[in-house]
């Protein structure tokens, strides 16, 4: 019998030893089976059959489809990038490990899995860069209107006039909320370009942020009244829902820029385009509340149609380098897993050690 795991909010650890030897091979055993359903990079999985793994790549298969064939296949690992790991897909099958082969794990129903004994794993950190990069971008071309400049171009219209306008960047104040690996990153892009850095996040302490080089802010709400633009960067968890509300709207500075590239579970929509419509609020968003399930289809989310927001197809990890490092560490993950019966990056361990 499967031992409980339980899940442990906010807990990263490195390495956690299963309780039951599940991925052990004596010699002759077939090896290990592992399901990839979602788009991976060719030389990854040519890396994976190379170290002795069964790879079943169906980037394709979806929806009722994809659930029976979890349940029916004898894979012991599934890898997914933004796929969704329902309990009905967990229910019935022979996984021991599931990796989010990226940094957030809010897609997979880990409680589900740790019912059934099955192990939850992510990739922090891998993407960091890329998701920064695209945040500082966002930030650029809400002051310069590039997407408005490039759209008026391209219909033959000229008029500098109206883009000649802005603010620019140099001397103004950047409000970080979350200041993590990604919010650390933006801390050195803002202040190369000679920005005034704030931060709030739940570990963040005065000395912390003296160290970092930026000031410390009690709450979101306070950075928010500080700040020239505020960018995001928090995880989701049932903490951080709607952590930009209101209130947190109300303090923002009329014509401030607001910059999400976390989850757009993070902000509430309703506050958010209140903000946009009577304050002036300009957006540069990554992340919605009601994304697609899949890589193209029609996209419902109203916040994206309004005058003033820039939106982008949650790409904020999708460049080579970061997908290169993320299968690098998943691949660590399942060797890990099935050479020593451990899982690093553990998301949910066991409830007896």
């Amino acid at each position: 019998m499967r031992n409980p795991v339980e899940v442990h909010e906010g807990t990263e650890l490195e390495y956690s030893r299963p309780q039951r030897p599940a991925t052990e091979q004596p010699k002759g055993v077939v090896p290990m089976k592992v399901m990839v359903v979602d788009k991976f990079p060719d030389a990854a999985l040519a890396r994976m059959k190379e170290l002795g793994f069964e790879v079943a790549y169906n980037p394709e298969l979806k929806g009722d489809a994809l659930v029976e064939e979890v349940k029916k296949s004898e894979a012991k690992a599934l890898v997914v990038r933004s796929t969704k790991v329902t309990e009905a897909m967990l229910e019935g099958s022979k996984l021991g490990l599931v990796i989010r082969a990226g940094s957030g794990y809010d897609t997979i129903d880990v409680e589900a899995a740790s019912k059934r004994g099955i192990y939850v794993s992510n990739c922090p950190g891998k993407n960091s860069t890329a998701v920064a990069e695209l945040a500082f971008g966002l930030l650029l071309a809400l002051d310069r209107r590039i997407p408005d400049n490039v759209a008026e171009l391209r219909q033959k219209k000229w008029n500098k006039k109206e883009y000649s306008k802005s603010r620019g960047l140099f001397g103004r104040t950047l409000g970080l909320v979350g200041v993590g690996r990604i919010g650390r990153l933006m801390i050195a892009r803002a202040q190369a370009f000679g920005m005034r850095v704030i931060g709030w996040s739940r570990s963040l302490t005065p000395q912390k942020a003296h160290e970092l080089g930026i000031e410390w802010r009690m709450s979101p709400e306070e950075v928010a009244k500080a700040a020239d633009a505020v960018s995001v960067h928090v995880a989701l968890k049932p903490e951080t829902k709607g952590l930009c509300g209101e209130k947190f709207f109300a303090a923002l500075r009329p014509g401030a820029y607001f910059i999400n590239t976390s989850r757009g579970e993070v902000v509430d929509e309703a506050a958010l385009m209140k903000a946009i419509r009577e304050k002036g609020i300009r957006a540069g968003l990554d992340v919605y509340a009601r994304e697609p399930s899949t890589a193209t289809g029609a996209f419902e989310d109203d916040v994206a149609g309004l005058p003033g927001v820039y939106g982008t197809h949650h790409i904020g990890a999708s460049t080579e380098q970061a997908q290169e490092a993320i299968a690098e560490e998943t691949i660590r993950i399942l060797q890990s897993f099935r050479d020593r019966g451990e899982v690093p990056n553990l998301v949910n361990q066991p409830a007896v050690a």
